[in-house]
């Protein structure tokens, strides 16, 4: 038979949130596990997969291959009309956003966790990107789960998937299966938007970065633009080859995780500039000489200086951050004269923002930055806009990020990770933080005052959704703030994060440690939120 038709009982665990189903791997190698998964997306899609196109691919990661093998099989028995998958079931997040986009898919099917670990032991994730390139909205992600919780069989070509490692079209069934190179559609579409020329222009002239690509998915897109397009030496992209273990890396890119790339360029001869990109490629981190630039910095900059790139040289329209990210882009805005959005962690709610006009940038705490290109963060469009402003100021990258301080102000920015903490306790914590927010405002903590306190509930301005509890906020009179929340992008119990920010706008105090100019927000922090007493920390596990 062409197809075959497999009972399966249900999962009770297949709830995906808004970065998809995430899980460890030997989860997904229970027998069906990933079949169950698949089908129950793609009976959410519906007969609107019929005779459409479907885009698949991933970062690379262990299972990625199989699992994208499954993926064209049960998308051909479910009645695409055309698939295009990556070349070896590679697209980086935000290519395949892209791609979602150019080829008018009906959506497409991301095999990835982002910046988590992978190898037989590490994680793997599979998530719904729809139309317009974004990750499912809620109400998508919800009729999975009750598909999934419902299922009890899945359909799959009885032949096996073409061959994904050799590009160009092949028939599975009624669909044509198209293996594309990943690279060159997003590679080109990076030309449109940043200054290609000046960036070459500059190498050519010596200047050296490094990028750190850590053993993920970004390794090839960098190597064929940076060192292929751009003409940088070879070896300026390191770690460029994705494996199935990242190396043995953590592919979170920040000061911990890329420990080498740190240390070089704090070192005595550094390179002009260095950035690194995480697991699937929507991430970034920028590494000016002797300076690590924060990501919520990294996007006041961006804001500030986005009309040099080509692409965005007509302005902004507005931009927008998650509310745990710095305040540095709204003094931009303010400047600028447009709007500034402040949405919950989670890039589906900038895609609203997004598709309805209202913002060009929009970017995360979290080392996530984009335009309206994609409906993904972009880590590597990021670098680009990066080399676009260097080159056009003439002004290396440190002395950008001082000049913005003193146009601007600086908001001193942190973040402290306690993470697998029993999950008991972080919902206990945040249970406790959300009593006592009535009657914060007013009292004294390590010398500071509170002068409001709330749990962030989010109106969209576009369709009216009210999105609420999307973390604790405690303003200061002093110009600081304290932001806690929950994460729930691991798969081993719960990641307390607390978001710490301080503005300062007088120039000459613009060198101070950051840690040393946050203690006070720090103490304040962490007395009001009892965070020793009910995880038992003392001490964050990871400070960016």
């Amino acid at each position: 038979m062409p197809i075959r038709q497999v009972a399966t009982t249900p999962f009770a665990d297949q709830r995906p949130g808004t970065s998809g189903l995430r899980k460890k791997v030997p989860v997904f190698q229970q027998p069906h596990y990933v079949e169950n998964f698949l089908q129950s997306i793609l009976d959410v899609v519906g007969d609107k997969l019929r005779g459409a196109t479907l885009v698949i691919g991933g970062d690379g990661r262990y299972l990625n291959r199989q699992v994208a093998e499954t993926a064209i099989r049960m998308a051909a028995a479910a009645g695409a009309g055309r698939i295009l998958v990556g070349q070896g079931g590679l697209l980086s997040t935000p290519a395949a956003s892209a791609l979602i986009r150019a080829s008018g898919a009906i959506g497409g099917i991301v095999l990835s966790a982002s910046h988590n670990p992978g190898g037989p032991d590490g994680d793997f994730g599979i998530k719904f990107n729809t139309a317009n390139g974004g990750p499912a909205p809620e109400e998508v992600t919800e009729a999975i789960h009750r598909r999934a919780a419902a299922l009890t069989a899945y359909r799959i070509a009885a032949e096996a998937a073409p061959d994904i490692d050799a590009i160009g079209e092949t028939r599975l069934l009624d669909s044509i299966v198209a293996v594309i190179d990943p690279v060159a559609g997003h590679a080109a579409l990076m030309e449109t938007l940043v200054d290609f020329p000046a960036i070459a222009a500059m190498f050519a002239a010596g200047f050296r970065m490094r990028f750190d690509a850590m053993s993920a998915v970004t390794g090839p897109y960098a190597k064929a633009i940076i060192e292929g397009r751009l003409g940088a030496p070879a070896g300026t992209v390191v770690n460029a080859t994705p494996l199935p273990d990242f190396g043995g890396h953590h592919p979170d890119p920040n000061p911990v995780h890329a420990a080498d790339l740190m240390a070089e360029m704090m070192g005595d001869a550094p390179p002009d500039f260095g950035a690194a990109s995480d697991g699937d490629g929507d991430r970034n981190m920028i590494v000016a000489p002797g300076m690590f630039v924060t990501p919520s910095d990294s996007l006041a900059i961006l804001a500030a200086h986005a009309h040099r790139a080509p692409g965005y040289a007509a302005g902004l329209a507005g931009v927008a951050r998650s509310m745990p990210t710095s305040r540095a882009v709204d003094r931009v805005a303010k400047r600028l004269g447009i709007p500034s959005y402040e949405t919950p962690t989670g890039w589906k709610f900038f895609a609203n923002l997004l598709d309805s006009g209202r913002i060009t940038l929009c970017g995360e705490e979290s080392a996530g930055t984009g335009s309206n290109h994609v409906r993904e963060k972009d880590g590597l469009w990021a670098v680009l806009i990066w080399l676009t402003i260097i080159a056009a100021t003439g002004r290396r990258a440190d002395a950008i990020v001082r000049d913005h301080w003193a146009e601007f102000g600086r908001d001193y920015y942190s973040r402290h990770d306690y993470e697998e903490v029993d999950s008991d306790a972080a919902k206990a914590l945040m249970a406790a933080l959300r009593d006592k927010l009535p009657t914060l405002a007013g009292q004294s903590f390590a010398g500071l005052t509170v002068a409001e306190a709330d749990d962030f509930a989010y109106a969209d301005p576009v369709d009216g959704s009210v999105t609420p509890a999307q973390g604790v906020r405690i303003l200061f009179a002093e110009d600081a703030r304290a932001v806690f929340r929950l994460s729930g992008t691991g798969t081993v119990g719960a990641t307390l994060r607390v978001y710490l920010e301080r503005f300062e706008p007088d120039a000459a105090r613009h060198a101070l440690p950051v840690q040393e100019v946050l203690a006070p927000v720090i103490a304040a922090a962490r007395e009001i939120a009892q965070i020793a007493a009910h995880t038992g920390r003392a001490e964050p596990s990871i400070i960016t």
